[in-house]
């Protein structure tokens, strides 16, 4: 049976906050928006329908849970879901608060600009506001 090992690149562009039932959960180090990683711990998964059918529904559950407690910290006006795997092809699902004038409204985060890093202190105050809502 293979283990699990985070991708670097998600390793790379993100620090841990919480162990889910089911996924790591990563915010992001660019600052332009608040992103979360959902990443489930599953070697060699990288699709949805990969993962059997309790895991799919526990995913789905974290997600779902995941996101509500990002919308109340943001107060954000729409929360973008999505599960790409075009560039890391280990299964992450992205979890991003969009408010109308962030950087890239209305359009995709993804390939916007040049990620600005949040310093090591934004980044524990972030985590410790996104825990006490989980």
């Amino acid at each position: 049976m293979d283990t699990f090992t985070l991708d670097d690149r998600l390793a790379a562009d993100s620090v841990p906050v919480a162990m889910l039932s089911l996924c790591e959960l990563r915010l992001m180090r660019d600052g332009r928006w608040p992103w979360l990683l959902l990443v489930p711990r599953r070697a060699g998964v990288s699709e949805i329908f990969e993962l059997d059918a309790d895991d799919q529904v526990v995913l789905a559950v974290e997600t779902a849970h995941v996101a509500a407690a990002l919308k109340t910290l943001t107060g954000a006006t729409k929360i973008n879901v999505g599960a790409l795997g075009n560039i890391v092809r280990q299964l992450h699902i992205h979890v991003i608060a969009r408010s109308e004038g962030d950087p890239a409204w209305p359009g995709p985060v993804w390939g916007f600009g040049t990620p600005e890093h949040k310093d090591a202190a934004t980044l524990e105050t972030l985590k410790t506001h996104l825990l006490e809502r989980l």
